[in-house]
């Protein structure tokens, strides 16, 4: 089960993706979060607190790693095959709600061919993620459609595409859902955030059938939420309060109904 969430930046991805990682680590599965954006907070929502999420040196940043991985000793030159099994052992964190959590970075190379070193690391790591690995991996991706010219979310099968009512916000998530076609995404789902009334809610409905995107359901605006973002709690900490975390979850149980879990 490999997932992508996708959007325009401040849509509110980090959180849904943050509430299925704990969703499917409470009801049995083994899971891998990756934060994938260039602004990382994926690790603030699955509970870890400030002054400690904040000492987690991205991927893409360690450059001892890096260096370790595709160095060989010619100016120029890189390895371009290696091992990636002892990065998620040695660099995951575990966070308080079971999920192990991996914070990649962002590669801001241009262009797919590039084989930098960094981008080197990051690709091959996340085909093993995403192709060898036997859990659940959520990934909150890079905010934006850049990174599908990257091809940083091939070999997910279900891409969430969150959005809220703005025009701005529907354009980004149908360019994501054309380009999770053509590289091969099996599903993606349409997924409104922050919907504050009906009116906002009928413009995300009317945009998905009218793009034929399925929808998933919509994730009203949250009070609580919000509390939970200006103190720099994790909304998980309000979980049986939150309209918002309740209804994500709700749709987590709807989206994987059916799936094989040990709870």
């Amino acid at each position: 089960m490999k997932i992508a969430v996708a959007g325009k930046g401040g849509v509110g991805k980090t959180l849904i993706a943050g509430v299925l990682a704990e969703f499917l680590a409470r009801t049995g599965f083994t899971v891998l979060a990756i934060d994938a954006d260039p602004a990382p907070n994926l690790a603030l929502t699955l509970g870890i607190p400030p002054k400690e999420a904040i000492k987690i040196v991205p991927i893409s940043e360690n450059s001892a790693l890096i260096e370790s991985k595709t160095q060989t000793g010619v100016p120029g030159v890189y390895n371009l095959s290696f091992s990636v099994e002892d990065i998620i052992e040695q660099f995951s964190v575990k966070t308080p709600y079971n999920v192990n959590l991996l914070v990649m970075g962002t590669v801001r190379s241009a262009g797919a061919g590039c084989m930098c070193p960094a981008n080197t690391v990051i690709r091959a790591l996340l085909h093993h993620l995403l192709v060898k690995r036997k859990e659940a991996v959520i990934t909150d991706m890079e905010a934006g459609v850049e990174h599908m010219g990257r091809g940083t979310a091939e070999h997910v099968e279900t891409m969430l595409i969150v959005t809220d009512s703005s025009f701005k916000s529907m354009e980004t998530s149908k360019k994501l859902h054309s380009l999770a076609k053509q590289i091969g995404i099996r599903e993606s789902f349409i997924v409104g955030n922050k919907v504050a009334s009906q009116h906002e809610g009928k413009l995300i409905e009317q945009f998905s059938k009218r793009n034929g995107i399925p929808f998933l359901g919509f994730v009203p605006f949250d009070e609580k939420i919000l509390k939970a973002d200006m103190q720099g709690e994790t909304p998980l900490k309000y979980a049986s309060q939150s309209v918002g975390v309740i209804t994500i979850q709700k749709m987590a149980e709807s989206l994987f109904e059916g799936e094989q879990v040990s709870v």
